[in-house]
């Protein structure tokens, strides 16, 4: 048995991580500023829930240790101010997003500095790359031109975790991200991803009314189920003794549109997309359509190398799994 600390477990990503962790036996903590999980019951993800403020130094002081005063085997960080495109792209929330988040890792970093021999994984983005890279390799991050503060943030982040490995000797794990999405992810309120947010648009539609998709629908993203993603992040902390940063997604480029024709599709419905961008777009919303670079997909190549195991991508199961989930929350249900 482990013991593992979840920072923003409370959170998509990390809920699912802290549940299976539980399940597989560990001891597993879980911090955040939320009182609870939106929508996984404490018990069923985490022995010990903590609800604290990750941008104070004295909260994290005391939460990086077990309850018999070890430090915990692994520490999962995932919490940051992050959300969907309108979050990171609009530019209204960038000095707290900068903020919170820096705030955070730097508390981590110096809290475990000195005595701390187990593994902390960080959870960056793929938005740290430039927007003319498409097929992500690890070294294209650098000469840095990310499109957002967030992802700048990430980036900094990045350099943060890989000094204090080199002045401190902190083992760490850095894995780029990809668009994941899955069940218990946020699906409103503009923090949803792009999954989320047109399997909802798909439900509450009637049939034969249209959706509206930002932009022309022609960029592309990958897209990594959740699932897929946990496992390997785990792979990652147990297969390999890599610091660098490795991308974890899928290498299938998938447009925005053939996104929400495959929603469309799960849904049985007879629903209309309808791309909206331009001035038609900022008479509606009064700010520009934040849509993102053209085309972005991870090379996993690295991440191979280092841990000989490929990344599935169980997408058409994913989406389902995902869409079935938002229409039980949308009507009614919780789990």
């Amino acid at each position: 048995m482990k013991t593992i600390l979840v920072l923003g477990g409370a959170g998509f990503i990390g809920g699912h991580l802290a549940r299976k962790m539980k399940s597989e036996g560990n001891w597993v903590r879980v911090v955040d500023i939320k009182a609870h999980h939106d929508f996984m019951k404490e018990s069923l993800f985490c022995d010990d829930y903590v609800v604290g403020d990750l941008r104070d130094l004295s909260v994290v002081n005391k939460i990086v240790k077990c309850p018999n005063g070890k430090y915990f085997d692994e520490i999962y960080q995932f919490a940051s101010d992050s959300g969907g495109i309108e979050h990171t792209h609009t530019g209204s929330y960038d000095a707290d997003i900068i903020t919170s988040s820096v705030l955070i890792n730097l508390n981590l970093l110096m809290s475990v500095k000195r005595n701390f021999f187990g593994k902390i994984f960080y959870s960056s983005s793929s938005s740290v790359y430039p927007s003319n890279s498409v097929e992500c390799k690890e070294h294209e991050a650098y000469p840095a031109n990310p499109d957002s503060e967030y992802a700048w943030e990430k980036l900094f982040s990045e350099r943060l975790y890989l000094s204090y490995h080199k002045n401190y000797q902190i083992d760490v794990r850095i894995a780029r991200l990809h668009t994941v999405y899955g069940p218990h992810s946020p699906w409103t309120g503009g923090r949803e991803k792009v999954p989320a947010a047109i399997c909802r648009k798909v439900i509450t539609a009637l049939f034969g009314e249209h959706i509206e998709v930002w932009g022309n629908g022609q960029q592309k993203r990958s897209f990594l189920y959740i699932d897929d993603c946990l496992l390997a992040i785990q792979n990652l902390m147990t297969q390999t003794t890599c610091v660098t940063p490795v991308n974890i997604g899928s290498e299938t480029p998938i447009s925005i549109n053939e996104l929400a024709e495959k929603i469309i599709e799960v849904s049985g419905k007879q629903v209309i997309i309808k791309n909206l961008q331009g001035e038609e777009f900022k008479s509606k919303y009064g700010f520009d359509c934040p849509v993102g670079v053209f085309e972005r997909y991870s090379n996993n190549n690295l991440y191979e190398k280092h841990t000989n195991k490929k990344i599935n991508s169980s997408f058409h199961e994913g989406i389902k799994k995902t869409y079935d989930w938002i229409y039980f929350q949308i009507n009614g249900g919780l789990v």
